[in-house]
């Protein structure tokens, strides 16, 4: 069985189906990209994968959990974690605070130990600040040190980025969806998350199924790359595979430019 896996999953908005008949798995251990041009599907994708949507028929399977059905916090819960392709932090709350938030699924103290102040507690929020400041350190310099009590707004959109994984590896997941974490980035911020996702996988364990459309990260990164187009998978394998696959490059560039791309 698949750590993790999709099986003929569906989606329609109305007249339009985002996600038709998808099969896909990831294997513990392995960075896929799933790639796509524009309005392929591949959010929708993470959207059913993290209960935001549900799907119209399926399954979404996780280490044996069938995940349809079940609400965003529960399947945080199970393991997964994900990124946004918007960055969504919480712009007044700290960079340390931001990060806490991820522990938030593990709690167990409840309301009454915060308000009565109980030694659970404190030993709790004590052991929920030394997670989120251990993801934070991932990351080097630029989040931790005075930067803990800074609010999350006075970032860089590139340190925006970082803390919104730091949040999801905080959450104690297995598998993180990372929805084009390099989106808006300079060519040297890029090279830099490139390699701190491989670190993710290497030196945290994390296994990861990332959506990117940049073709530098997806190369860089990839044990398999998954395409989809208008919601249905059209090619799957190892980045040089895909590079030189003619139903890839004619959705991504179309018939004629691929033509005249052989012709020149």
């Amino acid at each position: 069985m698949p750590f993790f896996e999709c099986k003929d999953l569906v989606k329609d908005f109305g007249g339009l189906r985002a996600v038709n008949k998808l099969n896909l798995h990831v294997e513990e251990g392995e960075i896929v990209s799933l790639i796509g041009p524009n309005g392929a599907g591949k959010t929708t994708v993470f959207n059913l994968i993290t209960g935001f949507y549900s799907p119209d028929s399926g399954e979404i399977l996780f280490e044996g959990h069938n995940l349809v059905g079940m609400p965003p916090h529960k399947i945080t819960e199970l393991g997964i974690a994900r990124t946004f392709q918007n960055v969504r932090l919480f712009p007044n709350m700290t960079i340390l605070e931001n990060a806490m938030v991820g522990q938030h699924c593990r709690g167990r103290s409840g309301v009454w130990g915060a308000i009565l102040g109980l030694p659970s507690y404190r030993a709790e929020e004590a052991r929920i600040r030394k997670i989120a400041e251990e993801q934070l350190a991932f990351f080097g310099t630029r989040l931790i040190g005075y930067r803990l009590e800074q609010p999350a707004s006075s970032l860089s959109y590139a340190n925006r980025r970082r803390l919104e994984i730091a949040r999801a590896m905080a959450t104690q997941a297995k598998l993180l969806l990372l929805d084009e974490p390099t989106a808006g980035m300079n060519p040297k911020e890029t090279a830099e998350l490139t390699e701190l996702i491989g670190k993710l996988r290497d030196e945290r364990g994390f296994t990861i199924l990332v959506i990117e459309h940049d073709m530098r990260v997806v190369k860089g990164v990839s044990d398999r790359v998954i395409v989809l187009d208008y919601g249905s998978k059209i090619a799957e394998g190892s980045y040089e595979e895909i590079a030189h696959n003619e139903r890839v490059l004619e959705a991504y560039l179309g018939k004629r430019a691929t033509q005249a791309e052989a012709e020149a």
